[in-house]
């Protein structure tokens, strides 16, 4: 299986307007794992593993987010952490 991994840094108007609940429907659909979480300073971090393609579907729909959220911008980069066996969200960081 071809496995990519990617750690993410949502910015702009993403939270409060359902970005993590978007986010954790869209990669269990496309049966990514990882996880997403809220930052202190008013980004959304995402990390996602899976089939490579899926991954960086994952990664471009998180450019756009769901209808209510403003992305202003991603940095993407590959992930190097412990890879995660289902997708969650977890506390604010």
């Amino acid at each position: 299986m071809n496995v990519t991994t990617k750690h993410l840094i949502i910015y702009g108007y993403v939270q409060g307007v359902g970005y993590r609940a978007w986010v954790i429907e869209g990669a269990r659909r496309l049966g990514l794992t990882g996880w997403v979480r809220n930052r202190a300073e008013g980004t959304v971090e995402a990390v996602f593993v899976g089939k490579r393609a899926a991954v960086l579907r994952m990664v471009e729909a998180c450019r756009q987010g769901p209808d209510r959220a403003r992305v202003t911008g991603v940095d993407s980069i590959d992930w190097i952490g412990d890879v995660p066996t289902d997708f969650r969200q977890l506390p604010t960081d």
